[in-house]
């Protein structure tokens, strides 16, 4: 991974937020050179000084004058419309443009930069912050397979990845992928409560929760079995699990998870909406 990413040439990171500087640190310690990452954000607070510190990076508030290969927005949607502005002078027909925002299309996208440069969207979520998230790609018409090997290149540093090719899919992966680890932190949560209702300590419970669910992703993933088989092998006949999923069955549990993420998946076709009408007026 380090090999494909030393020769990337110059990547612009515009947005040191959360995510940003998540991707930020996981392309330095998978190789790339910090004089190679222009990082770029107004008001850069804490973290991203902190990041630049440790890296030797040069903070910049506005990306005047740069040339990126490699551009990645990692902005929230709501603000991308004044971002876009600055970067019409530094994008060129041949730069390389990942958007990570929730709900921008590929055409807002491509229309907003005005070069028509190779665009791709990308979908990661939180564990990329503890090099363990999953990335949903989708790339525009006018990206290559080399384009598509860069993203892979850099959204693998921080985790996994997976190809979209409808596009029109991208607000499902929010709904799921993008939203769901607070989905998972409910349960955990719930969980633990549960084992500090019954006597356990809230240390412990918090524990035995948490890796419960760290474990069962893993057995997932590494077997290739379905989730549901993996579910009969927990489950004996007339045992405790049997009950416990009886129950759950019973408050619709597996109901109110689908319609959470239909629920994320229908707001980030709203926000794509509210965006593209400001293109609009």
């Amino acid at each position: 991974m380090s090999a494909s990413l030393s020769h990337l040439g110059q990547v612009m990171l515009v947005g040191a937020g959360k995510m940003g500087l998540a991707l930020a640190r996981g392309w330095l310690d998978a190789g790339l050179r910090p004089n190679h990452l222009v990082l770029v954000d107004p008001a850069p607070g804490p973290a991203a000084q902190e990041l630049a510190r440790d890296y030797g990076l040069t903070l910049n508030s506005d990306a005047s004058g740069l040339l990126p290969n490699v551009l990645v927005l990692a902005v929230k949607p709501q603000i991308i419309g004044a971002v876009m502005e600055g970067l019409r002078q530094v994008v060129g027909p041949q730069t390389l443009v990942i958007s990570i925002a929730a709900g921008l299309t590929l055409d807002y996208l491509e229309g907003a930069l005005q070069q028509n440069p190779p665009v791709i969207r990308a979908m990661p979520n939180a564990p990329a912050s503890v090099l363990a998230g999953i990335t949903a790609l989708c790339p525009g018409p006018g990206s290559t397979p080399d384009d598509l090997e860069i993203a892979r290149a850099l959204f693998e540093c921080v985790g996994r990845t997976v190809l979209i090719r409808n596009e029109a899919l991208m607000d499902a992966v929010t709904g799921l992928s993008g939203s769901g680890p607070a989905y998972v932190y409910l349960a955990i949560e719930a969980l633990s409560d549960a084992g500090v209702g019954l006597g356990i300590s809230r240390s412990e419970s918090s524990l035995l929760a948490a890796q419960t669910v760290f474990g069962a992703a893993k057995m997932l993933l590494d077997s290739g079995k379905s989730p549901g088989a993996l579910r009969d092998l927990v489950a004996t006949p007339g045992g405790t699990t049997v009950a416990g999923l009886k129950m759950l069955e019973k408050c619709n549990f597996r109901s109110a998870i689908m319609e959470a993420v239909e629920a994320a998946a229908a707001r980030s076709r709203e926000l794509g909406v509210l965006i593209n009408r400001k293109k609009q007026a």
